[in-house]
């Protein structure tokens, strides 16, 4: 079994995009010395992050993104990434970017939780928004 799974609404995402998603988040972690042992990518709606977002970090507020890190061991990676398709679509028109590039950007910023990164200052924002570019360009290499 793969180490990397995309659950849920993930049928929207053919063999060969799950395949350069996985290629892409393998050399994320070789790039910080670190082994997926386990990362759950789970697809759903706005109303289902919400919920999540109220009863597991009382923030009652619409997101795109929820990480869980489970991890335990120091070089590995494991944990579960719950995104909304609706919030990456409705983001995508926003910012004016295509729906598949957001997507992108969305699921490699929860692995860069995992991997260290935080987002709350304009500092740590300013760091994760250029590791997710870093992340972006690995991603378009597959093309």
């Amino acid at each position: 079994m793969n180490p990397i799974q995309f659950l849920g609404r993930s049928r929207f995402l053919n063999q060969t995009e799950r395949n350069r998603f996985r290629k892409t988040l393998h050399q994320l972690c070789l790039s910080k010395n670190k082994r997926v042992e386990n990362l759950s990518y789970v697809f759903c709606n706005d109303e289902e992050l919400l919920e999540m977002n109220q009863e597991h970090l009382q923030h009652d507020t619409y997101t795109d993104i929820i990480t869980f890190d489970l991890g335990d061991k120091q070089n590995s990676i494991d944990g579960e990434i719950y995104i909304s398709v609706d919030r990456t679509k409705e983001n995508a028109a926003a910012f004016h970017v295509k729906p598949e590039e957001e997507l992108a950007r969305v699921v490699f910023h929860g692995l860069l939780h995992l991997l260290g990164h935080k987002d709350k200052s304009p500092e740590d924002q300013a760091k994760m928004r250029a590791a997710e570019e870093e992340a972006l360009k690995l991603w378009r290499e597959q093309a």
